[in-house]
């Protein structure tokens, strides 16, 4: 995959105080990225886009670069404790995503330049847990990944917590430019994850995002780095040679992977799932979808916020986890498997 390379950049007046701000306002001047100062990075206009696919479109080509000044920090539970506020959204163009119904028509991309102040409150975080362990996750409401190369933000993360013996941090990503991230001190107190999937679920409904091979080659100097490895295999479709593809998706995997790396790996597993409001929006974006959203195959599930969602019945999932915990515990004996849903 090439450097992402925004089409269009808003930055809040504020941002161009920090040094962060202005190295980026100079990165995309000198890139010929068209620039915009606006007020707030809260409200954003200016993104074209007529229908809801150009509007998705062009939101994905944009980014906004802001100070965060909220001090809370979201939970972000079963994963961890709270959410890491350094990233908004990604340029991924996943059909199933559940971006899609949360960050509205224009999905732009946000980073924050006040990182520092943002790790201090972090820091207030686990003083008041200790002596438990505190975790946050990086990757809630985005891929930070792909930004990394403007802002740095990932590698001043992972060096803080590798100094915290109280803190943890996690994220991840579908992307695939590592490099920066390799020769760090982590202390092991990142757990760097991948979002994969199968050849066919890749290739059919996750545009503009790394392959499979490229994912498991970044994975593999992951590895060789270090790093507490996790896997998130999501979302789990059923289609005519499913079996076949994610056994293979597992072996290749494997193949990629230091041994020592295999005795300190996790893996969630989350099932396709569907609102209706993500449906609406889906076929809005992508009217040519083939994802698989018919409401009749599937069961009508009231989630732990509220509102339903269609999963699907109970003999395929129970189908779905005793072939994924069987693969699983066949090639990787030692690995965990955090949760299936």
């Amino acid at each position: 995959m090439a450097l992402f390379i925004p089409k269009r950049a808003f930055f809040e007046k504020d941002a161009l105080d920090y040094p962060l701000g202005r190295s980026i306002y100079k990165r995309m001047k000198d890139m010929g990225v068209e620039i915009r100062v606006i007020g707030s990075h809260n409200r954003i206009l200016g993104i074209p886009g007529k229908t809801p696919a150009q509007a998705y479109y062009e939101g994905k080509r944009t980014l906004v670069i802001g100070v965060r000044r909220s001090r809370d920090f979201q939970t972000c539970r079963p994963s961890a404790h709270y959410q890491l506020p350094i990233a908004t959204s990604c340029p991924g163009m996943c059909e199933y995503c559940y971006l899609n119904t949360t960050l509205g028509k224009k999905p732009y991309l946000r980073v924050y330049v006040n990182i520092e102040e943002i790790l201090g409150r972090a820091e207030e975080y686990i003083e008041k847990r200790k002596p438990e362990i505190t975790v946050f996750e990086g990757a809630a409401t985005s891929d930070p990944l792909p930004t990394e190369p403007y802002t740095g933000n990932l590698k001043k993360v992972i060096e803080f917590f590798a100094a915290r013996d109280y803190g943890r941090f996690r994220f991840v990503t579908k992307f695939t430019e590592v490099d920066s991230l390799l020769q760090i001190h982590h202390g092991g107190h990142t757990r760097f994850r991948f979002s994969l999937n199968s050849d066919y679920v890749i290739r059919r409904f996750e545009h503009n995002t790394p392959s499979v091979e490229e994912r498991l080659h970044a994975a593999g100097k992951v590895s060789k780095a270090g790093y507490p490895l996790g896997f998130i295999i999501a979302p789990i479709l059923i289609y005519k040679n499913w079996r076949e593809d994610y056994s293979a998706l597992f072996k290749h995997l494997k193949s990629h992977l230091e041994p020592e790396s295999l005795k300190d790996i996790a893996f969630e597993l989350i099932t396709h799932r569907f609102t209706r409001r993500a449906k609406a929006n889906i076929l809005e974006v992508f009217p040519g979808t083939c994802l698989p959203m018919e409401e009749g195959t599937r069961r009508f599930k009231y989630g732990q916020f509220g509102y339903g969602k269609f999963v699907y019945p109970p003999e395929i999932m129970d189908e779905i986890k005793e072939f994924f915990y069987n693969c699983i515990n066949r090639l990787f004996p030692e690995g965990e498997i955090a949760y299936f849903v």
